[in-house]
């Protein structure tokens, strides 16, 4: 007798549950506001909030302006670049660089890009003496904000990226004025294998217009 009042008990149970929780809405089926919708409940009308005056979201304080503005302490750029260099590094800005730069700037930054090829105005060479000289700073700041015809990568290049790609531009600069006595025996042989050194190239100077990044 009491094992069939369990069994009962317990379908009863069942079906009130399964009543109970047809009645209950999902979490996402609650009243809410779709962004930028008008609201009656705020006196200027908006649903989204605007931001607290003087705040900043976390992670974001960004009080190293060396790494993030590519300034020093007297607001000036920056001589070198503020964080250790490596292959890893250099890895990266090959990849950012082919493929934020090298469609103006073109892979051996020559300023003779595809872009440039097909019509639009020549990009700067890096293989210059200003631009050989011209401080860390200045290179990532042109990333960040543009110059001239070229557009900022701010929105596009976190600024660990924008200091890697530094780092192959330095990297491609002294690719033009190495000698080829001054490589390792192996990379030396495969050079002079393929063809491939042209003693010329070391003072291929470019042309400076536009823009460097």
């Amino acid at each position: 007798m009491k094992t069939e009042f369990k069994r009962t008990l317990a379908a009863v149970m069942a079906i009130l549950t399964m009543v109970a929780l047809a009645g209950c809405a999902d979490m996402k089926d609650q009243a809410r506001y779709e962004p930028l919708e008008q609201s009656a409940f705020f006196a200027d009308g908006r649903a989204s909030r605007p931001l607290v005056e003087n705040t900043i979201a976390r992670g974001f304080l960004r009080e190293d302006d060396a790494f993030y503005r590519g300034l020093n302490s007297e607001g000036n750029f920056v001589a070198r670049i503020p964080v250790p260099v490596d292959a890893a590094m250099l890895a990266r800005g090959k990849n950012r660089y082919d493929i934020y730069c090298a469609p103006c700037h073109a892979r051996i930054g020559d300023g003779m890009g595809m872009i440039v090829q097909r019509g639009y105005k020549e990009a700067a060479s890096y293989h210059t003496d200003r631009l050989r000289a011209i401080e860390d700073g200045y290179i990532y700041d042109v990333i960040t904000n543009g110059f001239s015809k070229m557009q900022g990568y701010a929105s596009q290049v976190r600024p660990a990226d924008r200091w890697a790609i530094v780092a192959y531009v330095r990297a491609l600069q002294l690719s033009r004025m190495g000698e080829l006595a001054g490589l390792p025996a192996e990379a030396r042989a495969g050079l002079e294998h393929d063809g491939k050194y042209d003693p010329a190239a070391s003072d291929h100077e470019g042309v400076e217009h536009g823009s460097a990044h």
